[in-house]
């Protein structure tokens, strides 16, 4: 182990991390435990490539955290976990499924101090697979099983997005805004059609220029170069690829009234949030925003809707929580982050509930 993934397990807060190596494809394997106060560390599994093995660490453990705020921002009986598969290039089917086995059995030897599912990088064959080699994933069987997270995810940030435009503009309308959505895969694709029903102007932007140009002519909208996305202006930038898309470059160049999307830490620093609050951009926390995926499939793994009721919920929770978040901050003249984050911290004040068993 080199001295820099040893430095970050050294200065992290978190719980702890499994580190294995899957020799066949070289991937490392990470499996960041951030907090237990609410329940089981439950996350995704994050498969896609890294300049190092200590950037997947890294984002393992961000990522780790940020499912802990996000977990107790909607009172879920679960703890903040993250897992990622850090690959150094492309891996064939096969060698992929072996990966996913390795991993399943690194899971398997925490007898259930970590539930996983999918996330960017993994696919439902992915998790269905994963399901056969470990019991401790979800989406894999049952009423979760072959549901997609994206709808679930993309629910949530549409209802997040009309909280903040009716908190701007005292009501929730979006016929005629424009939404500029960077990264229009499983997540963002879903989100420009659902914002095309609702009215809304849809601008795509994504590396894959052809899957723009897909999403764009399906939503009746236009296509944004991503080296163009910073500057545009629009009511709203979706942010639904990667993370970190908010920095001190980016938020300066930035032209529109809302900030919402489902990518997970979209802030590169906490002094990013105070920046778009200084400019007057209405911030949509991520950790709250991007919730849908989690909630659905949590509600549905503790049998206490389908699919289609958990949805509807998303929708509500989300939509609810953010439109007392925008409120609050207004009246303290903070940013959102601040008053999500201790939104989130008296949740974990409180610990779980009694007799709480967790997703």
């Amino acid at each position: 182990m080199d001295d820099t993934l040893t430095s970050l397990i050294e200065e992290w807060d978190g719980l702890g991390t499994v580190v294995s190596r899957h020799r066949e494809t070289g991937a490392w394997i990470f499996i960041a435990l951030h907090d237990a106060t609410l329940g089981r560390p439950t996350g995704g599994c994050r498969l896609r490539e890294y300049p190092s093995p200590a950037d997947g660490l890294r984002d393992a453990m961000r990522l780790a955290e940020a499912m802990t705020y996000k977990w107790a921002s909607m009172e879920m009986p679960c703890g903040g976990g993250k897992a990622v598969l850090a690959t150094s290039g492309p891996i064939e089917a096969g060698a992929r499924r072996s990966l996913l086995s390795r991993f399943g059995e690194v899971v398997n030897a925490l007898r259930g101090g970590f539930l996983t599912g999918p996330d960017l990088g993994t696919t439902s064959d992915d998790i269905s697979y994963l399901g056969k080699a470990t019991r401790w994933v979800h989406c894999a069987t049952g009423a979760a099983a072959g549901a997609d997270p994206g709808r679930f995810t993309a629910a949530g940030v549409l209802a997040g997005i009309r909280a903040a435009v009716a908190h701007l503009d005292g009501s929730a309308d979006l016929v005629g805004k424009s939404v500029l959505v960077q990264g229009v895969g499983a997540v963002g694709g879903p989100l420009a059609r659902l914002l095309r029903d609702a009215g809304a102007a849809v601008m795509a932007s994504d590396i894959d220029v052809d899957l723009a140009h897909e999403v764009a002519v399906a939503c009746d909208g236009t296509v944004v170069s991503p080296r163009d996305v910073y500057g545009v202006q629009c009511d709203v930038y979706a942010p639904c690829a990667v993370g970190a898309t908010l920095n001190a470059t980016t938020v300066p160049e930035l032209r529109c009234r809302i900030v919402a999307g489902s990518a997970n830490n979209q802030l590169a620093g906490r002094s990013d949030a105070d920046t778009l609050h200084e400019r007057g951009i209405l911030y949509a926390p991520d950790f709250v925003v991007s919730g849908g995926g989690a909630m659905g499939f949590g509600l549905m793994a503790r049998g206490l809707v389908g699919a289609a009721e958990a949805e509807e919920e998303v929708a509500r929770r989300i939509g609810s929580a953010l439109a007392e978040v925008f409120g609050e901050a207004e009246r303290i003249g903070a940013s959102p982050v601040v008053v999500a984050r201790r939104r989130a911290e008296r949740v974990l004040a409180r610990g779980a509930p009694t007799g709480s068993a967790g997703v």
